[in-house]
């Protein structure tokens, strides 16, 4: 499997979300299209990168974010 994976543009970016999945708050750095396959069959996904208190980043399904205020 290549590296492949394209900037996505998102209303949200750089401001403070939710990932709804897991409850945790932090700033949302990028969504990404990325192909998450590890077999030769693509399989695209996009992927919230999302900086959290600790200064890490984890990253989640888009459709799993939403406006922290």
């Amino acid at each position: 499997m290549s590296e492949q994976r394209e900037y996505v543009p998102h209303r949200l970016l750089r401001r403070r979300v939710r990932d709804i999945a897991s409850g945790v708050e932090g700033e949302l750095m990028a969504v990404i299209n990325e192909n998450v396959s590890a077999t030769d069959t693509e399989h695209w996904m996009e992927l919230a990168y999302i900086r959290g208190a600790s200064g890490r980043e984890f990253t989640t399904a888009v459709s799993n974010i939403e406006a922290a205020d």
